[in-house]
């Protein structure tokens, strides 16, 4: 058994408790927030936990495997630290740090006690995300020419990141998953404060690469609709996700344009428009199937799936967003 703290039960927190609880390989052992309604509320509902605490701290003493980190993201390096220097393994809620040099603090830190780091990036484990990589994978699309995404609300402001770090964080983490190997030399980002007093609450990112892949990510909390769509283009198919219709989620479009080269007159391209197919995806719970990785990876001493290099580099693309739109303003 898997024996697991959790610190932090706002928004995220809980559904970590009840995917970890209702794996058969791990006990929730205990669980922290510094608001003791929530851990009365929780530890009421999920009798079998035996230790409550309003201080982190003192769940690092307990004889604990896993500390499951969901707080504030201003909080997690300090709490992380802690858990290492007390011999836990992690997980951390997204975005893995503030900052890239605290990013690579903590896995070397690991590394030199010989602990895991997991990263919350639970799109990673998504059936449909998943069902996208093997499609890519397979060369169907042919050479993916751009992915374009929005995810778009009306809410929630948070209180210590911009709109970038709360939701585009979600999509770098994809892109990463989706393309390992591909390296962003280009990095454009617009942002506007027009509710928030401290952040962006708009934002529009744009991701160059060196073999000619573009990213478009479009994130705001002040849409009157909740949209969450991706567009990935390549030369032979493209595909659509939008992660809120009920059960079409994902589509595969035959569609292309082809230009004969070879003619006098190139730029009379021919438009392909072939077949619409949508494409079946497995039901589950991400969250839960992130949940039997780090399990596994720590019962079969594996490398984690999201690991902290994984953070890292989406920790270096929001950096670099930040440090860009102060340019642009």
């Amino acid at each position: 058994m898997v024996k697991v703290g959790i610190v932090g039960l706002g928004y995220w927190g809980p559904n970590l408790l009840r995917n970890f609880s209702q794996h058969p390989y791990t006990d929730v052992y205990g669980i922290c927030d510094i608001d003791s309604s929530k851990v009365d509320k929780l530890s009421a509902k999920y009798k079998e936990i035996s230790f409550i605490t309003t201080d982190y701290k003192e769940l690092l003493k307990e004889d604990i495997d896993l500390v499951a980190i969901a707080t504030p993201p201003e909080t997690h390096y300090e709490i992380a630290k802690e858990a290492l220097m007390a011999g836990k393994h992690i997980l951390v809620e997204k975005p893995f740090t503030r900052t890239t040099r605290e990013a690579e603090e903590l896995i070397e830190l690991a590394e030199r006690k010989n602990l895991k780091i997991f990263v919350d990036h639970t799109f990673v484990f998504h059936p449909v995300v998943r069902k996208i990589k093997e499609i890519i994978d397979s060369g169907e699309l042919g050479e993916v020419y751009y992915f374009d995404s929005e995810r778009i609300n009306l809410g929630l402001l948070q209180t210590g990141v911009n709109v970038i770090w709360d939701l585009a964080v979600h999509d770098f983490s994809i892109i990463c998953y989706l393309f390992p190997d591909v390296n962003f030399v280009k990095i454009n980002a617009f942002g506007s404060k027009h509710i928030h007093p401290y952040y962006e609450d708009i934002a529009h990112v744009m991701l160059e690469s060196d073999n000619g892949l573009i990213a478009h990510v479009h994130v705001s909390w002040l849409s009157p609709v909740k949209i969450r769509k991706t567009i990935i283009g390549g030369k032979d198919k493209m595909l659509w996700w939008d992660d809120i219709h009920p059960f079409e989620k994902l589509k595969l479009y035959n569609s292309r344009i082809e230009i004969d080269f070879s003619k006098e007159d190139p730029i009379r391209p021919t438009y392909i428009k072939g077949d619409i197919i949508t494409i079946a995806i497995d039901n589950y719970e991400p969250l839960y199937k992130e949940v039997e990785n780090i399990v596994s990876c720590i019962v079969e001493d594996k490398e984690p799936e999201v690991d902290g290099y994984e953070g890292l580099k989406v920790v270096q693309l929001l950096e670099k967003c930040n440090k860009v739109m102060k340019r642009n303003v």
